[in-house]
């Protein structure tokens, strides 16, 4: 089930209309029969937009940490005859565009989930809604020009992988990039981190943290360096988008996440003419962060510099270089 973002909204419109209290709620049902329940709502005071997700008081652990973002908060609404019900709510200052997309892509998530499988039912809202909070933390604008080269450039790399016969659901969990992660892909005790130029004389790459090329905690530690060119005949990053989405179609586990990523990263597909640059892959190494490699690390730098970002230019480390393959086996993905 689709539900549209318009009858999401004339629902809160109907309630608004018809709400007569000061204090509580007002909700009616917007799932379709025999998915999670979910109820579109008013909390008053204030008629503030809201959307209510039944559970078994027992399929919520009392420990569980639920996210919290700038637009939004999530709380546990009410406790009766054994049930509970969890409220994506809107804040008060917040834009009410921004979080009528947010409820609409949760409700949609929520509407494929069984009402007997609550499990998967708290891991949709919960991965959803981390998702859009990594999204509104960095603006909820188009990705910049930078950025989207770096999100075609791990695209490239999550393709590259299912092509090496990496699991579907397993590649997409390691996407780790998009929900702040410190490298982009975590592999077993490994990483593999993505780095993408247009710059067709020398490959220079920002590292954002000290921490990010330390192979100490994850070994092996890979970098993906992708060189592009700009092309009328190149592939475009929505092309890039649609692409993955139909090599995960059919894995329900793999769209999921795929989905939760592509949020996170911050593309949403109502940007898509933005992104109206082509590109082709010129080539694509992966070296072997070890001895040889340019890199600054907690253990490396003088005593007192506790943290620092700083630019390399990959073509001139002498580092090894290893087919993808080769990296996927050691990482012990295939």
């Amino acid at each position: 089930m689709t539900l549209p973002t318009d009858e999401l909204t004339l629902a809160w419109r109907s309630l608004a209309i018809s709400s007569d209290i000061d204090d509580g709620w007002r909700s009616i049902t917007i799932s379709p029969a025999g998915a999670a329940v979910v109820r579109a709502g008013l909390r008053f005071p204030g008629g503030l937009e809201a959307i209510l997700v039944r559970f078994a008081v027992s399929s919520l652990p009392a420990t569980l940490k639920l996210p919290e973002g700038g637009g939004f908060f999530i709380d546990r609404a009410s406790v009766e005859d054994g049930m509970t019900w969890v409220a994506l709510s809107r804040r008060e200052l917040a834009s009410r565009d921004l979080f009528a997309a947010m409820a609409h892509d949760v409700v949609a998530a929520l509407s494929a989930c069984s009402v007997s499988d609550e499990h998967k039912t708290l891991a949709i809202l919960l991965g959803r809604v981390r998702a859009w909070q990594e999204f509104m933390r960095k603006g909820g604008e188009p990705l910049s020009a930078e950025a989207e080269i770096g999100l075609l450039g791990e695209l490239i790399l999550l393709r590259g992988m299912l092509d090496e016969g990496v699991d579907v659901a397993t590649a997409c969990l390691a996407w780790q990039g998009p929900l702040g992660g410190l490298r982009d892909f975590e592999l077993g005790t490994g990483a593999l981190e993505v780095k993408s130029t247009l710059s067709s004389t020398g490959f220079p790459a920002r590292i954002g943290r000290l921490e990010q090329l330390d192979d100490t905690d994850r070994q092996p530690l890979f970098l993906a360096a992708i060189r592009l060119s700009q092309s009328q005949m190149g592939m475009s990053l929505p092309e890039a988008v649609e692409i993955a989405r139909d090599i995960v179609l059919g894995d329900a586990e793999g769209e999921r996440l795929l989905i939760e990523r592509l949020v996170a990263c911050g593309y949403q597909d109502a940007h898509a003419d933005h992104y109206r640059r082509r590109f082709n892959v010129v080539e694509t190494r992966i070296l072997r962060v070890g001895e040889g490699f340019p890199r600054l690390t907690p253990y490396s730098v003088p005593n007192g510099v506790r943290q620092a970002s700083y630019e390399i230019d990959i073509d001139l480390a002498t580092t090894e270089t290893v087919g993808l393959s080769d990296a996927l086996i050691e990482l012990k993905a295939i």
